[in-house]
C-alpha cells in the first residue's frame, strides 16, 4: 500500500502484483518469477537456453538472440513485447565479446534504445555467456 500525493492530498492506493508464466520461455530454476506485473513488468534475468530442450545455445551471439526471445515471450504473457522495454541490465561473463553482444542486441530493439547497464560477472547459470533481464512499461 502507497500514499498518493497527488490530486488533492493522500489517498490510500493498493499496489498489485502478479507473476508472468510463458511457457515458451525457460522455467525458473529457483524460487522467482519469470516476471512480474505491477503496472511496469519487471522480467527476471534470462539466459540462452532453449525453451524445447532446456540445452544452452553455442556462442555469445545466439546466446544474446535467445536470451532476448526468453524476455519477449515473458512480455507477451503481459501483452507486452521488447518495444515496451525501458531498462535492461546486461550480464556477461568475458566483456571481450562485448561487440558481439552489442550488435546483436542491436537488431532486437528499435530507437529509442532502452537505458541499458552492461557488468562483467564471474559466472553466469548454466554456464552461460551472457544474461538480461528487462522493466518493461505500457
Amino acid at each position: 500500500m502507497a500514499h498518493n500525493r497527488f490530486k488533492g492530498g493522500p489517498k490510500l492506493v493498493f499496489l498489485m502484483k502478479s507473476a508472468l508464466n510463458s511457457k515458451s520461455a525457460p522455467a525458473p530454476i529457483g524460487p522467482y518469477s519469470q516476471g512480474i506485473d505491477s503496472g511496469a513488468v519487471y522480467c527476471s534475468g534470462q539466459v540462452g537456453l532453449d525453451p524445447p530442450t532446456g540445452n544452452l545455445v553455442e556462442g555469445v551471439v545466439a546466446q544474446t538472440s535467445r536470451t532476448l526471445s526468453n524476455l519477449d515471450a515473458v512480455l507477451k504473457a503481459a501483452g507486452m513485447s521488447l518495444n515496451n522495454v525501458v531498462k535492461t541490465t546486461v550480464f556477461m561473463v568475458d566483456l571481450a565479446e562485448f561487440a558481439q553482444m552489442n550488435e546483436e542486441y542491436g537488431k532486437h530493439f528499435s530507437p529509442p534504445f532502452p537505458a541499458r547497464s552492461t557488468v562483467q560477472v564471474s559466472a553466469l547459470p548454466k554456464g552461460a555467456r551472457v544474461e538480461i533481464d528487462a522493466i518493461a512499461v505500457r
